[in-house]
């Protein structure tokens, strides 16, 4: 490593890099769960005091970030700090965000704001033993409760008493089919039947075949460009419902599969398209849990029957399985399992310095 100063002491004592000082100073923690990028940001005041001073819940929580600290996110998130592939998270403690976990998560996009991800819990749930968010964890696993916007759920994170391991488990929000056989215009592509899961947000399903593609095989460009359309399509054809608040009725993406949804004991493939046009590097968490929703629903798969799903991008597996059954508002739900392993990268200082025209970050794609 690069010592501070210059090779003639005259920058001893000098703090690197320099920044401005009413500019942030940012701490990351970097981390990645099947190739997808998780940048953790431990504490973010504002936010922390936002939901300290007005009891705030988490999804309120979520719209006064968007509304007054979306900079932190363009900062982290966009170019030259992050990428379009880049996804980040914010740690949440205390107050009514997070209600009872050890901890609670916003999450960040390059579009915007999710309301569940699940690499992301995967990750944290190593994050909050190792960074010691847990006051007493437990050998040879602990739970460690997470509250996202879309709700409660529990990690499960191997503990030999020093560190975290792998593989992570989490039990998701009761998860549920939307829809099923829906028929969808797709503009260049004609009449589609997809499937629409919750699974902590809403994604349309179907199998690549119905666009021309493989999604083994097609280019990347070309399979995103397609579920971008489907996503468009979807979005105004059809009106998403969710049973306790509308701010999570929204189509996250949409995920094409290698069709493959019976019961199986080989991998089946997919890749997610979800915010705008972002590419999810493992097999989706959040996906992996709607799309068990849409067997159970199906009677393609019971309870407690692993399915193993694997990442078209970088050939990552996260294994799924609905373990309960249960009622959601008018839906008949599950909850889901899923498990991958997640990993550190790193931690980062960043800087901003005010007189930079791009200080807080550029999207390009």
């Amino acid at each position: 490593m690069a010592a501070e100063g210059g090779g003639d002491g005259a920058g001893a004592g000098r703090r690197l890099p320099p920044h401005s000082p009413s500019g942030p100073v940012l701490q990351t923690v970097e981390m990645h769960t099947g190739g997808e990028p998780l940048r953790i940001i431990p504490r973010l005041e504002a936010a922390e005091e936002a939901a300290a001073a007005e009891g705030m819940s988490l999804l309120s929580l979520r719209r006064e970030v968007a509304a007054t600290q979306d900079h932190v996110r363009r900062a982290l998130v966009h170019e030259p700090r992050g990428h379009a592939g880049m996804y980040g998270a914010v740690v949440v403690r205390g107050g009514a965000a997070a209600a009872g976990a050890h901890l609670a998560a916003l999450f960040l996009h390059g579009a915007g704001y999710s309301a569940m991800c699940g690499h992301a819990v995967l990750a944290l749930g190593r994050f909050a033993l190792d960074y010691g968010l847990v006051a007493a964890p437990s050998r040879p696993e602990t739970a460690v409760r997470l509250r996202c916007p879309c709700g409660p759920v529990t990690a499960f994170v191997p503990w030999d008493g020093r560190r975290s391991g792998n593989p992570v488990r989490f039990h998701s929000v009761p998860a549920f089919a939307a829809a099923t056989d829906l028929a969808i215009d797709v503009p260049g592509h004609g009449k589609v039947v997809v499937d629409i899961g919750y699974g902590g947000t809403f994604y349309a399903f179907l199998s690549a075949e119905q666009l021309g593609l493989d999604v083994c095989s097609s280019k990347t460009r070309d399979l995103v460009n397609a579920a971008s359309a489907v996503t468009e399509a979807v979005k105004k054809q059809f009106k998403l419902h969710h049973p306790e608040s509308e701010d999570l009725a929204f189509l996250y993406g949409t995920i094409l599969t290698d069709g493959k949804d019976a019961f199986s004991e080989e991998p089946t493939t997919n890749i997610c398209v979800f915010a705008d046009e972002q590419v999810d590097r493992s097999p989706t968490g959040s996906g992996v849990t709607a799309r068990i929703a849409l067997q159970y629903h199906k009677g393609l798969i019971q309870l407690n029957q692993t399915r193993t799903f694997r990442s078209s991008t970088t050939g990552t597996l996260f294994t799924g399985k609905a373990v309960k059954a249960t009622k959601f508002g008018d839906y008949n739900a599950v909850i889901v399992e899923v498990s991958g392993e997640a990993f550190y990268t790193g931690t980062a200082t960043f800087t901003v310095e005010e007189e930079d025209p791009l200080k807080y970050g550029f999207f390009f794609k």
